[in-house]
């Protein structure tokens, strides 16, 4: 909340009182370094500037937030006016796991059977169908179109007009989207 606050100041006390049509890129620069805690150039800050050609709508708060768990790109938003713009980031490798130890040669290895999971979800069952992000979720009732076990796709009808939703089953008679976290 802070840093976010603190992002916003530093974006209107950046820019010069006439510019304040299009977004700073310069401003920007400043924040993602900030963001990512490190300057641009150097491992874990950003590749180069943002574009100065870029003609973004002046932005009173931008959001940013690291895009996946490589943490290869820093995604800054804007809600009002709506943009969104990712800037690469010259990411940390991160240790690899060592190798497994070899097995002696005595020792007898047996294929994995796959085990087939119980369906939480099967055919026929009301789901709540629910998607979200940080600060919103939105849900909507179907009827399970197949079985699926946890973590598994199942299709759901939520309308009679529309063909049926894909989405991960998580336990009975609950149901999210795939792209949306668990939990939100």
């Amino acid at each position: 909340m802070e840093k976010t606050m603190f992002l916003a100041i530093a974006l209107v006390t950046a820019a010069p009182a006439g510019a304040q049509d299009f977004q700073s890129t310069q401003a920007l620069d400043a924040i993602v370094a900030q963001f990512a805690g490190k300057p641009m150039g150097e491992q874990g800050g950003a590749i180069a500037p943002i574009d100065r050609r870029l003609k973004l709508a002046a932005c009173i708060a931008p959001q940013l937030e690291w895009r996946g768990e490589n943490r290869d790109a820093v995604v800054v938003r804007c809600m009002a006016p709506a943009w969104k713009i990712f800037v690469p980031v010259a990411a940390v490798p991160r240790p690899r796991a060592a190798p497994p130890a070899p097995m002696p040669a005595t020792t007898l290895v047996r294929p994995a059977v796959p085990v087939k999971a119980e369906p939480v979800i099967k055919r026929g069952d009301a789901v709540t169908v629910e998607a979200g992000a940080e600060g919103f979720s939105i849900s909507r009732q179907g009827i399970a179109m197949n079985d699926a076990p946890p973590g598994g796709r199942i299709g759901i009808k939520v309308d009679d007009r529309q063909p049926p939703v894909q989405a991960i089953a998580i336990e009975p008679g609950r149901a999210r989207l795939p792209g949306f976290a668990e939990g939100s």
